[in-house]
């Protein structure tokens, strides 16, 4: 919250239209970008203050008052922050309605905030369901929409990756936020050459993550958040089986003293297709699957032309929000960030899905729902755009050489 409000009070000086030659004499043409009004925003639990302080900083300079519905599962961070953002406008004369908080259920509050037409732009951080559920309804009064959805994410591990970054990487993507992220690394699309020690590593990494109170400095990985995300890690589990992968390691709730609730798990991995239907499907749980791509006796000059391979499957899902490559092959990084490679919104080279800086835009494609956050030019979806022409000449000459009356 502290970084985004930095960058939006720089950004806040740098809101930049154009000016544009006329073509005809004695006229200019400029455009202009004005507020919308009032901006929805609807958080989901996982960040249940960073993606309102995206939206709300930006829209804040932008000229324009957010209206935040959190989580119902995370009223209280939401009001204590609200409580924040009130003192400090009360401190400068500014109205704290600038920052305003509804509370309830999405079928209730929700749903009227979404009909709502003096609401002319509504972001929303959710699932793929509910990102289609906000966009239906919003379009069908014309108003606008950013959508920060499913992701999906992929890691792809080369023949020429450096493991000793693409381990920790992985581990801290799939695990980190007990992988309650949009950008928590779902896949690992590896090699063949690479991947028996790959997995091995992974693996022993896994089996080290300390499991336990989110308070414990000594903790790595904390509980999920709700009995139904338990379920459906156990349900994961379960089907990718079913499908035909195996488990390499862990899907098992915890217990006793150092467990308490009910809502510990322990991470894990599965060697899996990317066909299979669980597999397409985002869990918002600590699974990760590993998908096998290449010939395990490939040259390297060979394993680089199957990369290919790698990108169809990156690509072969609905979501498309963050992905990366890990490789010290040039030739392998620049295809992946060609219009040839990566289809998400966010891809990277020898860093992991996780932990996008604000200063880049913030979103992803496909199902993940085309929206853009936080810094480059996200602030343009905040505000319209006007175009004007000058004219400070006496006679009134038409475009394009019109000639009336």
């Amino acid at each position: 919250m502290i970084d985004i409000c930095d960058f939006a009070v720089g950004l806040s000086r740098q809101l930049y239209g154009l000016t544009m030659a006329s073509e005809r004499p004695d006229h200019h043409m400029r455009e202009q970008w004005h507020p919308l009004g009032v901006v929805g925003v609807i958080s989901a639990f996982n960040f249940p203050v960073a993606v309102w302080s995206w939206n709300a900083a930006i829209a804040a300079v932008c000229g324009d008052a957010t209206l935040w519905k959190p989580a119902s599962g995370t009223p209280l961070t939401a009001i204590a922050v609200t409580r924040i953002a009130s003192q400090v406008c009360r401190e400068n004369g500014v109205d704290p309605a600038v920052f305003s908080l509804v509370v309830g259920r999405g079928s209730t509050v929700g749903d009227r905030l979404l009909h709502d037409r003096r609401i002319p732009l509504v972001s929303a951080t959710g699932s793929c369901g509910v990102g289609k559920r906000v966009a239906a309804v919003v379009g069908t009064r014309l108003g606008r929409t950013i959508l920060e959805l499913g992701g999906n994410n992929a890691i792809v591990v080369t023949a020429h990756a450096n493991l000793d970054l693409a381990i920790p990487s992985i581990l801290f993507g799939a695990v980190g936020t007990a992988g309650q992220r949009c950008t928590s690394t779902r896949r690992v699309i590896v090699h063949r050459s690479v991947r028996e020690q790959l997995v091995s590593r992974l693996v022993r990494a896994y089996r080290d993550v300390r499991i336990g109170d989110p308070l414990d400095d000594a903790t790595l990985m904390g509980p999920v958040v709700n009995r139904q995300a338990v379920d459906d890690l156990l349900d994961a589990r379960r089907r990718v089986v079913e499908e035909g992968g195996e488990i390499l390691y862990g899907g098992e709730c915890l217990t006793g003293d150092r467990h308490p609730g009910g809502l510990y798990v322990t991470p894990c991995i599965a060697a899996a297709g990317n066909h299979f239907e669980i597999v397409q499907h985002e869990t918002f749980a600590p699974i990760l699957y590993i998908i096998d791509y290449g010939s395990p006796e490939a040259a390297p000059a060979d394993s680089v032309a199957e990369l290919d391979e790698a990108i169809a499957l990156h690509n072969g899902v609905p979501q498309g929000l963050s992905s990366s490559i890990f490789t010290d092959h040039v030739r392998e990084a620049e295809h992946f960030l060609s219009h040839r490679g990566s289809d998400c919104g966010i891809a990277n080279v020898n860093i992991g899905t996780s932990g996008a800086e604000i200063g880049g835009a913030f979103g992803g494609e496909k199902e993940t729902g085309g929206g853009r956050e936080s810094g480059s030019d996200s602030w343009k979806a905040y505000m319209r755009r006007q175009t004007n022409t000058v004219n400070w000449n006496t006679e009134l000459p038409l475009a394009q050489g019109i000639e009336f009356g």
